[in-house]
């Protein structure tokens, strides 16, 4: 249950920041607006960095094998 819960997370947060940009870029909100949600996208920037920094941890450790980390080939097929 916890993967779900971060990838949801991760999910709405990426969402929420796309919004924020979206308002941003328009230019209709005031100054006072745009610091706070300029505050919010660095928190969910934040939130969203530490769970590509989670995967990426786990990602890693199912590579890992017998101690040793092993590369292995990409196919994108």
């Amino acid at each position: 249950m916890p993967r779900k819960k971060s990838t949801t997370l991760f999910e709405n947060s990426m969402e929420e920041l796309e919004q924020l940009v979206e308002q941003m870029e328009k230019g209709d909100i005031s100054l006072e607006e745009s610091l706070q949600s300029f505050e919010r996208g660095i928190k969910l920037t934040r939130t969203c960095q530490k769970a590509l920094q989670e995967a990426e941890q786990k990602v890693q450790i199912l590579l890992e094998k017998d101690g040793k980390q092993t590369l292995e080939p990409f196919n994108d097929e």
